[in-house]
This record gives C-alpha cells, structure tokens and sequence, in this order.
C-alpha cells in the first residue's frame, strides 16, 4: 500500500475532492477482512462468469452477497455456519 501513501497521489486525491481512508497505522490486520471476501467473490464467482454488461455483473454480485453469501455459504470464522444462521443462534441464545 506505500503508492497510496505517495505525496504525488494523496495531492491528486486532495484535487479531486476525496478524502483518503487509511487503517492505522502499522496494523495490517485492519483490511484483511475484506482482502479474504474479495478474494472469495473473485474464485467463486468473477473467474466462473462471462459478464455481457455492467448491468449482469451488478445483478450476479447482488445475488452472490445477498443470497449465497450471506444467507447459505458457511464461513470458518462462524463455526461452519452462514452468518444468518450464526445470527439466529445468538439471538436465540441471547
């Protein structure tokens, strides 16, 4: 990440009206989350499909997060379970 650190980048940001987010810093556990579901999204549904339009691509990520994602595919870090199952069973449990 040191190119987005770059005085030649963080002025053409400042120029451009947008405000860099940056983790803390030296913590680099602080983007890892989303570093593992992008590569996820990537394998399991980007290299498998052909999009035809940015309309397609929109509506396959959609469905991937919203239907598999989230409600069937089972995450390690959830003890095997999708995050809405999780979610019921600390609720239940609550």
């Amino acid at each position: 990440g040191v190119q987005y650190r770059s005085q030649q980048y963080v002025d053409y940001l400042a120029a451009q009206g947008v405000r860099p987010s940056m983790s803390r810093k030296g913590n680099c556990w602080d983007n890892a989350p989303m570093e593992s579901f992008f590569s996820r999204l990537k394998v399991e549904l980007i290299y498998a499909k052909d999009y035809r339009s940015i309309e397609d691509a929109k509506s396959g990520i959609f469905a991937y997060i919203e239907i598999f994602y989230n409600r069937k595919r089972r995450h390690s870090a959830n003890d095997g379970m999708s995050p809405v199952a999780f979610e019921e069973k600390a609720a239940l449990a609550a």
